[in-house]
């Protein structure tokens, strides 16, 4: 019996062992070195991220299969699973402490193996992306696993949410990965993401230029829109990412969670009206009609969580919520070139419409838009395969689509800005929104030209003609009058009557043509 205590004592000492070592991750002087560069370690950064005491660790004794160089503890990537706001989810966070959080043949099987069981679990997974890439000592078994990682990404796409927070460098191969998954979170000084480095630019295209300012947090939002957020330290967008998922379903089979702030259904906004200026060509916040009408939350905070805030900024894309239910906001921005579409506002709306319709999130569109922009740029640029996405991801979508237009829509915008011919399920208008082929001021000049030539003082004659137009043909009575408008609101009025029209839709049936998939415009 002794003997018998005796063995299972040492099994144990060598299990305590062989944990705390790789606990350890790159040692006490690594870990000092990652927490005066600003940044958590990457089991500080699960523990921030997870509901306290839920973190389970998978693979915690998996070592690098090529020894030539040591042993890497647990092959620098902690992965397991979790809980945020009690609901679960599954994690993986590269520890650049060991050997620069590189990717290894056996740290690539974790995370595919993190994928795999998200798909399975029916979770989200959230990636915490720290790494010096692919580890050159290893040769093509430092690559294949990126391979791996991207076919599970795209076999994960619309059936679970992928998050991915890259809280360091993330160059070459590695930012596919990310780039592959629904949304990236990066942090300001610290967060770098490029497919060749500041020093590859310079060799090959003799600029100069820091990393920084060629793949930092606000430039990968800002100017290449591959960032959704970039916070201002690694708690703060952790607890971003925490609140994002908040709006969202476990996978592609559940409805998102119900959440009531208290907000009342029936409440109604006498001054709503009063933000929209009567000029269409003045500026106001879209902002602030989505703070009014959607729901307030108790303690005051933002009632909605916006993505790519600084990216394509003539579009608003966020989640709110509508008496309780998450729902999906695609808004003009009238401060930002009028509202109107372009190349980027297309492809960071179309995608979000798709991101809505894949996890069962409904759709409801603000418009106020006088048009595209227009443009050697845009035509050049493609702002007709690139306008077409929009026009297909709302085709596309089955998920309750709600329309309301609060001031203008001409031409093709109104259809692209979710018209019913797209597929709304309701649209509504406010009595002083202009719908038309045109806008009264460029119309009328048209269709009157004419009898412009002939006059012996056109621009008072121009003036009434434009007056005309607008109250005969820019009225949104002649499109309710067709069925092309559901009704016609009074504006303080608005929220009860979007919700009344989003628990009518929330569980309509919609078939679609059988087929593998279609071919979105690119």
């Amino acid at each position: 019996m002794s003997e018998d205590k005796e063995i299972k004592s040492r099994q144990l000492a060598e299990f305590k062992e062989k944990r705390a070592k790789a606990m350890a991750m790159g040692g006490a002087d690594q870990l000092e070195r990652q927490k005066k560069r600003g940044k958590l370690n990457a089991r500080e950064r699960i523990d921030t991220l997870l509901d306290k005491g839920t973190f389970r660790e998978i693979g915690l004794f998996a070592r690098n299969r090529n020894t030539a160089y040591g042993e890497v503890p647990a092959d620098c990537v902690i992965i397991g699973h979790g809980k945020i706001e009690g609901r679960r989810v599954y994690v993986f966070s590269q520890d650049f402490t060991s050997m620069g959080g590189t990717l290894s043949e056996v740290h690539g099987m974790k995370i595919i193996h993190a994928l795999d069981q998200a798909m399975k679990s029916g979770c989200p997974i959230i990636g915490i992306n720290d790494s010096g890439g692919a580890r050159i000592q290893d040769g093509v078994e430092g690559l294949v696993g990126f391979g791996g990682i991207f076919r599970r990404n795209t076999q994960a796409s619309g059936v679970i949410p992928q998050i991915c927070a890259i809280l360091g460098p993330c160059a070459g191969g590695a930012v596919y990965s990310p780039a592959l998954m629904d949304f990236i979170f990066m942090v300001k000084g610290t967060s770098h993401a490029f497919i060749t480095g500041p020093r590859v630019v310079k060799a090959v295209m003799s600029e100069e230029i820091n990393e920084e300012e060629l793949g930092g947090a606000v430039a990968a939002q800002a100017k290449a829109g591959v960032a959704a957020r970039s916070e201002n330290n690694e708690a703060e967008c952790l607890q971003a990412i925490r609140e994002l998922l908040s709006y969202l379903p476990a996978n592609n089979r559940e409805k998102p969670p119900r959440v009531d702030w208290g907000d009342s259904p029936e409440r109604t906004d006498p001054g709503l009206f009063d933000v929209v200026p009567a000029n269409p060509s003045r500026a106001y916040d879209m902002h602030k009609i989505i703070e009014r009408v959607f729901d307030k939350r108790p303690d005051g905070r933002k009632n909605y969580f916006e993505l790519f805030p600084q990216f394509a900024t003539n579009i608003i894309t966020c989640f709110s919520r509508l008496n309780g239910y998450s729902v999906g906001i695609i808004a003009n921005q009238p401060m930002s070139k009028a509202g109107c579409l372009d190349i980027d506002a297309s492809d960071k709306a179309s995608r979000f419409i798709r991101f809505c319709d894949a996890f069962n999130i409904p759709v409801v569109t603000l418009v106020d838009v006088p048009g595209y922009l227009p443009g050697t740029a845009q035509e050049w640029g493609g702002i007709i395969r690139h306008g077409a996405k929009m026009l297909y991801a709302y085709s596309e979508a089955t998920v309750p689509k709600i329309t309301l237009a609060v001031r203008k829509a001409y031409g093709g915008s109104y259809i692209g800005m979710c018209s019913k011919e797209l597929g709304a399920d309701y649209v509504f208008t406010w009595p002083s929104t202009e719908l038309a082929v045109m806008g009264p001021d460029g119309a009328a000049p048209i269709i009157f030209r004419k009898e412009l030539e002939a006059a012996a003082k056109p621009d008072e004659l121009l003036q009434q003609k434009i007056k005309e137009y607008r109250e005969e043909f820019a009225n949104p009575y002649k499109a309710a009058s067709n069925l092309r408008v559901d009704d016609v609101l009074d504006p303080a009025e608005t929220r009860p009557r979007l919700i009344s029209a989003l628990e009518m839709a929330l569980d309509k049936v919609e078939t679609t043509p059988a087929k593998k998939h279609g071919v979105m415009p690119t």
